[in-house]
């Protein structure tokens, strides 16, 4: 029987010996001939690589060293987890392999998801190219001022200054109202408050405005250039609300606007 096709220890597979090899327990014939199955077999090749130095390992795990003695060949259950732990350790490198890939993509997708683009690699392949969207450019109240209020009604304090314009719609529930606020400098916190027709009131949303405000023109703040947008709910139906009325926390009147 041949070093690649017959057995390096009483018939078995030569591929089986390559932990009895590693642990130097072969005798003279046996050693030479899977040396000779060496040279040509890769997958051994590799394991014995991978088993590099457990001969000294398993020494010191066996206490002080004795009268000099034979070893005796390992049995079965020990090639067996030996061979284990060659597997399951490349598995571990292997996973370890596929989780930098990962880490790498993400890494690559938050320094250029400024423009639109994001890295994914897949396990095994190499990275992809991927569109991503952009930063969304107007906020949820915004959005639904411009493109789903189709009545507002708009008014501007003439001691304020202060301009709003409240847009509103039906719902099941009452009614939805977006405010855009405009002129208006702090700090402040504001309430937009509804009152119906009976004088009920009730508050629609509230919300902070910083020291340079918000729709101020010539602003040197870039930001405050730009009108406030918030919504909110109020329980009545939009035939219950006689006026809609911006005021500060402290019960000051801003603007009022008719509904």
């Amino acid at each position: 029987m041949s070093a690649q096709d017959g057995g390096a220890r009483g018939g078995d597979s030569v591929h089986d010996a390559v932990g009895a090899y590693s642990l130097g327990v072969l005798d003279g014939p046996e050693a030479t001939a899977f040396e000779a199955h060496l040279a040509v077999c890769g997958h051994c090749a590799a394991q014995l690589a991978d088993l590099a130095g457990i001969e000294p390992v398993l020494a010191a795990l066996a206490g002080p060293p004795g009268p000099p003695r034979e070893p005796a060949p390992p049995g079965p259950a020990l090639l067996a987890n030996l061979l284990d732990e060659v597997a399951g350790r490349r598995e571990r490198q292997a996973r370890r392999r596929r989780r930098g890939l990962h880490l790498a993509a993400a890494a690559a997708a938050v320094v250029i998801g400024g423009a639109g683009v994001a890295v994914l690699a897949a396990d095994g392949g190499p990275p992809a190219v991927t569109a991503l969207p952009g930063p969304h450019p107007t906020s949820p109240a915004e959005d639904a001022f411009h493109h789903r209020m189709t009545d507002k009604k708009q008014a501007t304090d003439p001691v304020t200054r202060v301009t709003a314009v409240v847009g509103t719609e039906r719902k099941g529930w009452g009614t939805h109202a977006v405010l855009e606020l405009k002129n208006v400098k702090g700090p402040l916190k504001c309430s937009l408050i509804a009152v119906s027709t009976k004088g009920e009131e009730q508050v629609v949303s509230s919300w902070s405005v910083p020291k340079w405000g918000y729709g101020v023109p010539d602003s040197p703040h870039e930001a405050a250039r730009s009108p406030l947008y918030v919504h909110g709910g109020a329980a009545m139906d939009p035939d219950e609300i006689d006026r809609f009325e911006v005021r500060t926390f402290d019960g000051r009147p801003l603007v009022k606007v008719e509904a």
